[in-house]
Order: structure tokens, then sequence, then C-alpha cells
């Protein structure tokens, strides 16, 4: 049985921008978080293309260009990374097409493109209602309806249930249209069906399934094409097969294929004989087939169908998309008054997740205070909100300021006064170190103009149950640092963190940016610039890095194209412990026997946690938000942060299915005063002897800042033999922000490739007690390697 929420549909109402006239017929794909629609009809045929996002709740219609084609219903629409292929349809009534249009959309531009015919046959004739589905390099069509008269207006229906591959370029164009030869009994002619592409994950070749249409009546029979040796068959299945039916959508998310709509003989019609000119009923019912096992599986069934307000009402020739694990579908029809000789179309949004959200990443810190810190996590798509936990046990113990451990330490030479010496600081000792990441990112190719949001940039402070939210972003790591007073290495600024002030990053155009709703496209490929805030110079890169809604810009002069589109990243690790504190402190305590405290449900993935909620055990007040149950916060006691103490994090998404799975768990430690903040406003530019690298002063200094260091990460063999553990060479040490970075220098840097290749840089301020957390900048590199 199904869990029953999936059956919690979600309507959608906040939307804003030119919201497209009802229609039918229309066609439907997803691009990212774009729902893109183009065609289909009502009171004419639409040819306007039109973008929903469906994470900022906009429409609007992209200025496109180029060979646009007519306006068309029932057409084949299938999408090719960021181009889409259109295929015939109806363009007036009774006058089909065959043309084919591709349109790039990282541009908004049209092209008509002409595939060579096949060898041997003759090119697909105009059809509508025809079935355009996308596997690899190539489109497979079938079925369809032609008009056997030649004059539009005397229209005689013909099915068709011809076979045809198109093979594309790369990028752009096609190559041509052929006919395999295929085995078995062929699927019976039919138009206004449906057919999806799935492969198994671990084994078993691509296959395509048919399913329903009509043919003088409606069809619910299933057909299965194996595309690697071109034979059809018709699949056993188990489970209650929906209704025959036409005009319905079905869409593949996991191993399953979604089943909604269409329309559906009367109740006592005889199939066999349907009539042509009786009302048509249209149908709500929703069933998935899980393409592994051959079953089908009703989630809401013809005789639940009451129209309420809680799901969609009936409706045929309505679009539908996936988007991660959520299903959107929009408009269509409700049926025909034969007095007015018209449709009736619905315009209404409607969204269904089709199962839990999936873990999100590690809590990622930004900025720790003395009781407070400000963290992140790795955006889920198409969740309603996240729930975020901590708890603790790791009593504050004052920082050692033994430096010996690391003067010690064979192969280490430090002078941390002397600017351009060759001080190698490698990552191993084994107490733990912040870091916290910021990354510039620079895409290559067009300029995104005018763009509505890819990812969420809605009210920072905007949070469900708690008052805890903020707006910035961070990554996590647990690494090594070397000890007391050698520069920024030491630990003699414990318990501090800070990171890139992202108020001084200006933003040339953001892709979390909502700017105007008239232009949005699509890029692909990168270059980037990162960097992060670590407590010690001596700090192993994480691996994920995510996307983080702020804008910023890679600056012009990164050596980036001149249009270009930036977000900003920021990563963030434990704090360090002193060294009478185990190296791994929490070993000792089972993650069990600790109890969870909720922090809030937070809307964003950003927040600023400075208390938490403390629920005694067996005594939980709960309330819903969505379909999860959660504690009712106003009825709990509010516990604050202290200074100097670790506490583990944990966060889960929620959407209308429930609390996904916890991510892996976090540590951090508050701060302890007194130590200078890390530089800010990074800027590195190329000139003529290699880059120029800037910063500016922490926003925090906490007194006279004393001096700068930066360092450059080196190859040696000892990163060859690990390549997690970085080594880092002093090339800066002053009072001045800014340095040159010699083309020398940048001939020995390490390429670090544990996330996306960058050469890795950090820069730290010293005060009167010591050195603060150091800022890390990866400079990414694309496929370049110096």
């Amino acid at each position: 049985m199904a869990a029953p929420s999936l059956l919690n549909w979600r309507r959608v109402s906040s939307f804003t921008g030119p919201v497209p006239r009802a229609r039918h017929g229309h066609r439907a794909v997803a691009i990212r978080e774009l729902m893109i629609i183009f065609g289909g009809g009502n009171e004419g045929i639409a040819d306007e293309l039109h973008v929903y996002n469906t994470v900022t709740n906009q429409w609007f219609l992209p200025a496109v260009r180029g060979d646009i084609p007519p306006g068309c219903a029932a057409h084949g629409f299938v999408c090719d990374g960021t181009r889409i292929l259109v295929f015939g349809g109806m363009v007036e009534y009774g006058r089909y097409s065959n043309e084919l249009y591709e349109l790039q959309a990282s541009r908004w531009l049209w092209k008509k493109v002409k595939p060579h015919p096949p060898s041997s046959g003759l090119p697909p004739c105009p059809r509508l209602g025809h079935s355009f589905s996308l596997y690899g390099n190539k489109c497979y069509l079938f079925g369809g309806l032609a008009n056997e008269s030649e004059d539009s207006n005397n229209n005689v229906p013909r099915y068709l249930n011809d076979f045809y591959e198109l093979e594309l370029q790369h990028g752009s164009g096609v190559v041509g249209w052929s006919i395999p030869v295929t085995k078995g009994v062929v699927p019976s002619p039919r138009e206004s069906h449906t057919a999806v592409i799935y492969c198994k994950k671990d084994s078993g070749s691509p296959k395509m399934y048919v399913f329903g249409g009509m043919c003088g009546a409606r069809l619910d029979d299933l057909w299965q094409l194996d595309l690697e040796t071109m034979s059809w068959s018709k699949p056993e299945t188990k489970g209650t097969v929906p209704l025959p039916r036409s005009l319905h959508t079905a869409s593949v998310i996991g191993n399953k294929m979604y089943v909604f709509g269409g329309w559906v003989p009367h109740k006592g019609e005889n199939i066999e004989t349907s009539s042509h000119d009786c009302e048509w009923r249209c149908t709500s019912s929703f069933s998935y087939l899980n393409l592994d096992t051959a079953e089908w599986t009703t989630l809401v069934s013809d005789s639940q169908e009451d129209k309420k307000n809680s799901r969609p009402r009936p409706r045929a020739g309505h679009c539908a998309v996936a988007i991660g694990t959520r299903l959107y579908f929009w408009s269509g029809r409700d049926g025909y008054k034969k007095a007015l000789n018209s449709q009736v179309c619905c315009k209404d949004l409607w969204y269904l997740d089709t199962e839990k959200p999936p873990a999100p990443s590690q809590v990622q810190l930004i900025k720790a205070t003395t009781n407070s810190f400000h963290v992140k996590w790795d955006e889920v798509p198409t969740v309603e909100g996240y729930l975020l936990q901590l708890n603790t046990d790791l009593p504050y113990q004052a920082p050692s300021l033994d430096s010996s451990a690391a003067l010690n330490m064979p192969g280490v030479r430090m002078d941390p006064y002397r600017q351009g010496t060759n001080n190698i600081i490698p990552n191993s000792i084994s107490d733990t170190v912040n870091s916290a990441k910021t990354e510039h990112t620079g895409m290559k190719g067009t300029l995104m103009k005018n763009t509505p949001d890819f990812k969420a940039s809605t009210d920072s402070n905007a949070i469900l149950h708690s008052s805890l939210a903020s707006n910035a972003s961070n990554h996590n790591s647990v690494e090594d640092m070397l000890r007391k007073n050698e520069g920024p290495h030491t630990s003699a600024h414990i318990g501090v963190l800070s990171c890139l002030d992202l108020r001084t990053v200006v933003s040339e155009t953001s892709v979390s940016s909502t700017v105007s709703s008239t232009q949005t496209m699509v890029t692909q490929q990168t270059i980037k610039t990162e960097s992060s805030s670590t407590n010690g110079a001596v700090v192993k890169d994480e691996t994920s890095l995510t996307t983080f809604s702020t804008k910023s810009e890679v600056d012009e002069t990164c050596a980036l194209p001149a249009s270009k589109i930036s977000r900003v990243e920021t990563h963030g690790a434990a704090m360090p412990f002193s060294k009478e504190i185990p190296s791994n402190p929490v070993a000792t305590v089972k993650a069990g026997e600790r109890q969870w405290c909720d922090v809030g449900i937070f809307k964003n993935n950003t927040a600023l946690v400075n208390q938490f909620y403390l629920l005694p055990k067996g005594k939980q007040s709960i309330s819903k938000v969505g379909n999860a149950d959660v504690p009712d916060y106003s009825l709990l006691k509010k516990q604050d942060l202290v200074p100097g103490t670790g506490y583990r994090f944990r966060v889960a998404a929620i959407n209308g299915c429930g609390i996904g799975p916890f991510s892996k768990i976090s540590e951090f430690k508050t701060c302890i005063p007194g130590f200078p903040g890390a530089p800010s406003a990074v800027r590195i530019s190329k000139n003529a002897e290699g880059i120029h690298l800037s910063w500016e002063p922490p926003t925090s200094p906490s007194g006279n800042i004393l001096e700068y260091s930066a360092y450059l990460a080196i190859r040696t063999a000892q990163i060859q033999d690990n390549p997690s553990q970085l080594v880092f060479m002093r090339i800066y040490c002053g009072l001045k922000t800014s340095c040159i970075v010699t083309t020398g220098q940048l001939a020995n840097a390490h390429i670090d490739y544990t996330s996306r290749p960058a050469i890795v840089f950090r820069i730290s301020a010293k005060n009167e007690k010591g050195y603060g957390p150091a800022t890390q900048v990866r400079w990414l590199q694309g496929a370049v390697v110096l």
C-alpha cells in the first residue's frame, strides 16, 4: 500500500508574474528549478513560451528570438540538457505539423532544424498526439493522429503506430531520422497516449513504456520496448490497472511511473463502442506503476473523486513535470460544453511530494561567537523547511599555549616575521580546528540577465517555528593545527572563528538575485574562486561544496570572462580543543546516549543559533508542519549557548511526506573573546608578475592589527602520499593588506582536487593576543593545471 503522505497535495497560490492563460494540449519540461511550458490551446493556439520558477514562485516570459515556431498543441516536447526540441502538433484545426525546432534555453534562441530523412522510407508525416521521448542522444517518436484529407477543413482521422528514431548532435542540431526494425507485436495505433523511458540502475537495458491512448476508444494497455534489442512486449502487471484513458500524463520519479488524470469512459460506457459525441468525463485518479516489479498501486481511485479543494479537480490535456521528487501539474481541461462548443479549462497549479526528502549535507559553520553560531547546510530542492537539532556534553577547557609540539616537529621551519621565507606548515597535529569557506563562482559563456532566481533567495528571517534564522552560508571539516605564536598556525587564537564579510562582496549578476522577470538564461560550466575562514592556517579542505543564495561577484580581475554569473559558498568546521581533550573527543560517548534538542524549524538553509529548546523525555508536545509531527515550541523552555563549549549539530529536511533522514553530525565550539577576526573581502587579480592578492582588515580586530600573514599550498611528496594533508609556504608577512604572488611561486602551487581543482591561499591577522582565524581562498582553475 502507498503511504498516505503521498496524497498531501499543495496548491500554489502565491506566485507572481504574468500567469499564462488556461489551456489544454500544452507540454512542459524542467530545467533545474524551472518549469518551461509551450503551446496548447483554448480559444486559439498559444505560441508563447512561459517559464515558472518553482523556487521563487514566479512566472515570466523570456525574450525569445530566432526561428520562433508557430503555436502548436499536442506536440512532442523534450529537454536535452539546456536545449529543448519541439516536433509536430496541431498548428490550426485540421492542419498538423512535422517540423522540428530547437530552443537553446541558455540564450532563449529558437532554430528550425532539418533532419536527414531515413535511408529507406519516408520521414514522419504531420501529426498530433504522438509521444516523443529522449534517451541518450536519441529521441523516439511513436504513434499519433494524422489527417488523411489534404483539406484541413475536412478532417479524416488516421491513427498511427509507426516508430522513428531521431539522432541528435552533441550540444545543438540533429543528424537525422531512421526507422528501426523492431521485433514482436507492435502496439495498436493510438494518439494521446504516454511514453516514458526507464533503465534500472544496477542492470538491464533502457526500456520505453507506452500506456493508454485513444483509437476510437480509450485504451488501458501497457507496452514495453527494449531499446537495445528493439523488441516489443506486453509485460504482465500486478495490482489494479487504471481505467482506460487518453490525454493523461505519465512521469517517472525513481523507479515509479506516476499516471494522473485524463479522459476516461463514462460509467457503464461500452469501451469497445465508445461514441464520439458524448459528454467528456475527466478524472483526477492517480496511480503509479513500479517499473521494477510491474505492480500498479492506486493512490486516488475514480470512486474517491469529489472535486474537493484538497487535491486537483479532474482534468485532461494538462501538463506534468518532475522536479526532484516533486510532481507539478498545471492547467488542462475538465470537460466539454456542447451548448457552448467549447472547452472548460483549469488555471490552477498543484504539486505533490512523492517521497520524503533526502538527508541534507552536514551542518556547516559560517561564524562562531562566544554565545552563537551562524550555520548553514546545502539546500535540498523542493522542501518546505528544515529541522535543526543540537546536543552537547563537551566541557569547556582552557586552551594550552605550549608551543613545543609545533616547534620540535622535524622538517618544519618557522619564521613568522620575515617576508618571503619558505616556511612550510604541515597539517599534522591531532587537535581539531574550525574552517569556513566562501566560494565565488563565475560561469563561462553567456550572461544571465534579468534573472528570476534559480535558488531560494526568499526572506532570510522566514522561520516556521523559531526566531533563529539569518541569511549567509558555510561548510565543514575536522582538522589538525600547529601550536603557539608561530604565525597564523598557532593555537593562541583558539575559540575564535570568522569568515569573509559577505556584505563587502558586490554583485554584478547573481544566480540568487531576483531581478526583472522578463528574461532568464540557463547556463553551464564554471570557473570559480573560493575563500574560507579557518581557526588556524592548517586545515584540510572539504570535498562537498554547496550553493548558497547570496549576492556576490567574482572580481573583474579574476581571469574570468566578462560575461559571468556568480554565487557564494561558505563552509566551516569544528572548533579546536586543547590537547587535554582526546583528538576525537566524542568517540568515548555513544551518540544514542545524548538527547537531541531542537533549535527550531527553518524555512531557509541558514540559521543564527544562540539558544535551543529543552524537550523533557517522555513529554513531547506535538504540532504539525506540513505532514510532519514536530514539537510545539511555544510550550518548551529555551537554553542559551555558552562560551567555550562544543556542540554537535544535525539537520533534516521536511516536505509534504514528512521529515526525512538526518544529516551526518558536525561539531563546533563557541569562541573565547580577544583574538582578531579573519580578513575579509579577498580579491585575486592577474598582473604581469603573477597575481595580486588583496584583502580587507577583520571586521572585529579586537585591538590593533600588528601584521598579516599569507600562505600558499605547495606541491610536496607528503601531499602526494596523503592528498588530504595540505602543506603551506608563507608568501607574505607584514602590515599591508595586499601582496604579489609571483609566477615562480605559483609554479610550485599544489592543485587541490578534493572538491574542484583549485590553488589554495590562507590569510590571517595578528593582534596583541596572537593570530586569529585564517581566511582560506580556493582559486578555482577549471581544467587548467599550472
